[in-house]
């Protein structure tokens, strides 16, 4: 099928585009860039060098996948040229990435909080309604979070996929159930954007009849899958720094070039887990089994394993050696938490999940001391704090 993939460009989006594009679909990236420019303005770069947008195709084509076509296009901003897009490439499905993806630096700053909101909220309500004006039938994939469901349970509830039902007492003493969207609990302003999103699309596909399939993923780890890893020009990017680095990937890149593994807090945080292997291969298969017409929303839990972070931090300690420097924790969260998540409905399209073992981290390791001559670091520590007290706390333990 057509397949538009909007963020083609980022940590999830690249390595997406060119396993679609392997699977035969014919694949257009639409991106405006901005995590290219966000790094201009960190001062900070992708541990590992990554070629430029038109590189990438090329090298694409020439090790032998099928041609990928690019579009510079901020969905947030231009909405006409969006809606012209639709219209011109009749897409059967888009994959929607392009949102600002991480949550300290969705902290950092009133400007970047405001950036947040308007790029996140703004581009995925143009998409919604530019399908509506096209009168197209397109399949939405877009990759939300776990961090909708919050991480301040302590009731050892299993969290199901997306969908809650509960049992409304009445006046009269009667009862009855109903199945409703599972409570949000955002930590931030970047995963507000995301619990708004689920409102957005809950809407459109009630009010429109929108097919929505919602991938409410984990913290994905590890850096190139096999097809990124066929040309130096097709390499993914690794982010280490504060705000962008994700927790595992952070720890090994620690351990790779012997600086102390950032454990925030008491380390007690449990989060959702995947490798960017099988992150593509679940978008693949949302794209693969659509809902129906007239379907309520999709929602699935993309992750295939859940850990402490303190317990993570150890993991890499034993198997590389590495300090543990425990730090304050920058976020405003519960010291320790529960979460037993459901994800059988990847698993009963066939998922085989990638999961944590010390080969895999070991490659993500040599990944980091390959290209260690191009840390800083100064970028490592996170200094992007949730409110005013964390930012006096966390400067005390890094000062």
């Amino acid at each position: 099928m057509k397949v538009l993939v909007l963020g083609g460009d980022g940590f999830c989006g690249w390595p997406c585009a060119v396993n679609l594009a392997d699977a035969g679909h014919d694949v257009v990236i639409v991106d405006n860039l901005s995590r290219r420019k966000i790094d201009i303005d960190l001062e900070v770069e992708s541990l590992t060098p990554i070629a430029t947008i038109s590189e990438r195709l090329r090298a694409w084509e020439q090790v032998g996948g099928r041609a990928m076509r690019f579009v510079s296009l901020d969905i947030a901003r231009d909405y006409d040229l969006l809606l012209g897009l639709l219209r011109s490439e009749r897409p059967q499905a888009i994959v929607h990435f392009a949102e600002q993806r991480a949550a300290p630096y969705s902290m950092k700053s009133s400007a970047t909080k405001r950036y947040t909101v308007d790029n996140n909220v703004n581009g995925t309500h143009n998409l919604l309604a530019s399908i509506v004006e096209s009168g197209l039938d397109i399949h939405i994939v877009h990759l939300g979070t776990m961090g909708v469901y919050g991480y301040g349970s302590h009731r050892g509830a299993t969290i199901p996929e997306g969908y809650l039902t509960v049992e409304v007492p009445q006046a009269d003493g009667s009862r009855f159930t109903e199945k409703i969207l599972h409570p949000t609990d955002p930590g931030s302003v970047y995963h507000m954007t995301k619990t708004l999103d689920q409102l957005l699309f809950y809407y459109y596909n009630k009010n429109d009849s929108i097919r929505v399939t919602d991938l409410h993923q984990g913290i994905v780890w590890g850096t190139n899958t096999a097809l990124t890893d066929r040309d130096p020009r097709l390499t993914n990017r690794f982010d280490y720094d504060g705000d962008y680095g994700t927790v595992l990937n952070r720890f090994l890149m620690q351990a790779a070039i012997g600086y102390p593994l950032t454990v925030h807090g008491t380390g007690g945080q449990t989060r959702a887990f995947i490798h960017i292997r099988d992150s593509v291969r679940c978008v693949q298969l949302a794209l693969e089994n659509p809902p129906s017409s007239g379907e309520k929303v999709k929602i699935f839990n993309q992750m295939t394993e859940s850990h402490q972070v303190g317990q993570l931090a150890h993991k890499v300690a034993a198997l590389t050696g590495a300090e543990i420097r425990y730090q304050a924790n920058p976020r405003k969260e519960a010291i320790e938490n529960d979460l037993i998540v459901d994800n059988r409905c990847f698993l009963e399209l066939g998922l085989q999940p990638t999961t944590l073992d010390d080969g895999l981290l070991k490659e993500v390791v040599e990944v980091a001391r390959r290209w260690a001559d191009r840390c800083d670091r100064s970028r490592i520590p996170c200094l992007s704090a949730w409110t005013s007290r964390q930012a006096e706390a966390l400067s005390s333990t890094q000062g």
